[in-house]
């Protein structure tokens, strides 16, 4: 038997789209202001509908989208993709810095290991001056 619903929580939402692992950290990044619904804060348990604009952000990617399907449960990929629908701008935004960071090279990465003993030391008169 189908029940189909025309609203449900913004936590399970983001969960069954696949936006967060578990509910729990799809209401941790909501009640921390990092997911707006109509630009404004929520809370996990506000009821969410076709056609709502929501704007996420999940650790270096940022989404702007539009909802297009409801469900309570959490399907494949494929089929979760079908629940939004993201904005042209947030789309290509999101290929800027993609493309970005893969032309950028960590800083961290030239960082072999201890200084010598002679590179310290170069560093000490370095430091003095």
């Amino acid at each position: 038997m189908h029940v189909f619903v025309d609203s449900v929580r913004l936590d399970k939402w983001l969960w069954a789209a696949r936006f967060y692992k578990s509910r729990t950290l799809a209401a941790t990044a909501i009640e921390t202001g990092r997911v707006l619904v109509a630009d404004e804060r929520a809370k996990p348990a506000r009821l969410i509908k076709v056609g709502e604009r929501l704007k996420i952000n999940r650790e270096q990617e940022r989404f702007e989208l539009v909802v297009r399907g409801i469900t309570e449960q959490r399907k494949s990929a494929p089929l979760a993709r079908l629940l939004f629908e993201e904005t042209p701008e947030s789309l290509l935004a999101r290929q800027t810095v993609a493309e970005n960071r893969r032309f950028y090279s960590e800083p961290s990465q030239e960082i072999a290991g201890r200084p010598t003993k002679r590179n310290r030391r170069a560093l000490e008169r370095w430091k003095e001056n």
